[in-house]
């Protein structure tokens, strides 16, 4: 059976197109993708009443409960640091004809692919008053593509899942460069957006990076 990692990387299989534009003056550029990916399950940052552990993890496993012809459905979590069980409402009191029958097997089978979706749902979060910390379960498929002749790179950035990740920890990882590289580039103009690229990010956004900074030239 292919193992949890191999099953999260499988959304990435898929090509994206890259192409090179050569506009009517000096400027070269260049157009690619980047697409993040879950490789993993965040950990669940909750407070454990048996123990000082703050975080838990969700391995896939659901509950399902019946009463009468309502369901309740709870995701699983132990806690890192006792093992304590807790119950993150997924479902409450609802008519079990109102459950698509696939996704009540999905629920019976512990669907992992399912619980990753699930935890990439910021209403599952609010719902149960935990934050989720995705730190290390995700990372960045490029596309290769011939760039050294290109003056102006235009990445445009997919999401397969929603996950919240601080915009500039996302640049840093992609261009392969720290934090601070990143906040330079852009406080020198080198890189810019539509997009806000402060705080955290969970869709889809573009942005431009010129490889080297401006000559001016003289008249």
């Amino acid at each position: 059976m292919p193992s949890a990692e191999s099953r999260f990387r499988t959304a990435t299989s898929q090509q994206i197109g890259t192409h090179l534009v050569v506009s009517n003056e000096i400027e070269q550029r260049v157009a690619t993708q980047w697409l993040v990916y879950a490789t993993g399950l965040p950990r669940i940052l909750r407070r454990c009443l048996r123990c000082t552990s703050a975080t838990y993890c969700a391995d896939g496993t659901f509950r399902v409960n019946a009463n009468g012809k309502l369901l309740d459905v709870w995701l699983l979590a132990r806690c890192a640091g006792c093992g304590k069980t807790a119950n993150l409402t997924v479902l409450e009191r609802v008519h079990v004809h109102a459950i698509d029958p696939s996704l009540l097997t999905r629920f019976h089978d512990n669907d992992l692919e399912l619980t990753a979706k699930l935890l990439a749902d910021p209403a599952l979060a609010r719902r149960n008053g935990v934050t989720l910390d995705w730190d290390g379960a995700w990372a960045v498929q490029k596309t290769t593509t011939e760039a050294s002749e290109a003056d102006v790179i235009d990445i445009s950035v997919r999401f397969v899942r929603r996950i919240p990740i601080k915009v500039t920890t996302l640049l840093s990882v992609g261009l392969d460069v720290s934090r601070s590289e990143v906040r330079r580039l852009v406080a020198d103009g080198r890189l810019w957006s539509a997009h806000r690229l402060t705080g955290t990010s969970s869709g889809d956004f573009s942005f431009a990076l010129r490889r080297h900074a401006e000559k001016h030239r003289e008249d």
